[in-house]
């Protein structure tokens, strides 16, 4: 088993697992040196293409972009998102997640459950493709977004498909938008850890959009904690090289190219 796979698993009950999501080098590059986990997730549909869902997003975007992620990580463990439609069933699943590994040099690839394909997971993991699962709100398959696990029946649902997906061979689940007790219920039952995303503080582990957390995607439910306003920042730079620009201060002579380094 990968060592950095081996690591996460090991911090079940010793110590809480941070992640955050990737799109390009550069913010990679900062993550790597305080995340365990960096995804580089299918949100990108939503973050970066202003798309309205993750639908569309295919495996070639998402190749490009974990191939720019893949430059900036050193020590983190990079898991990809399979987007929909690449593992519908076992042949395309093999085909494509084996792609992805070739093409990007990921450590894991993440899959959302659908309560059946637990026998995917199983084939890719006895093919040396490590996987994370991902239950409860699960945007490729489920439209209408609301709380999963709200009852003792529905928690207890959950915990059979969680429990699947671990004796299936994964390595760790996302728990997405499930109810705190549920997530409690869950995590306690399992082995491998869980990282929860609006799922309270009792799973192994948290993620967040990492452009939701600093407040440049426009998206702020409740379950995100917006730790900057980054596009006020963004918006008074931008905002002062327009003023200097109109003025002719920009560029002054110091900013005059005579040899040193460009683009």
């Amino acid at each position: 088993m990968n060592k950095k796979i081996q690591n996460i698993i090991n911090k079940k009950n010793k110590t809480k697992i941070v992640s955050l999501t990737a799109y390009s080098k550069n913010i990679a590059k900062i993550l790597d040196k305080h995340c365990d986990i960096v995804l580089v997730g299918d949100s990108l549909a939503n973050v970066l293409y202003g798309l309205k869902n993750t639908h569309k997003i295919n495996l070639e975007n998402m190749i490009q972009h974990t191939v720019s992620v893949r430059k900036g990580i050193k020590n983190s463990l990079l898991v990809v998102d399979m987007p929909k439609g690449s593992y519908g069933n076992l042949k395309s699943a093999k085909k494509n997640a084996k792609l992805l590994m070739r093409k990007t040099n990921c450590d894991a690839v993440k899959i959302e459950s659908n309560n059946k394909n637990f026998k995917i997971i199983r084939s890719l993991v006895k093919y040396n493709i490590p996987v994370m699962g991902h239950i409860g709100f699960t945007p490729q398959y489920k439209k209408k977004f609301k709380i999963e696990g709200d009852s003792k029946k529905k928690a207890n649902k959950l915990l059979i498909e969680a429990k699947n997906i671990e004796k299936a061979g994964a390595f760790s689940i996302v728990l997405e938008c499930v109810y705190p007790k549920a997530s409690k219920l869950i995590t306690s039952n399992l082995k491998i850890p869980t990282i929860g995303i609006g799922s309270s503080n009792n799973c192994d582990g948290q993620i967040l959009v990492t452009d939701d957390m600093l407040g440049i995607s426009g998206f702020y439910p409740k379950f995100v904690k917006k730790y900057l306003s980054l596009d006020r920042i963004i918006e008074k730079a931008i905002k002062k090289y327009t003023r200097e620009v109109k003025l002719e201060k920009f560029p002054s002579k110091k900013n005059f190219l005579n040899g040193s380094r460009h683009r």
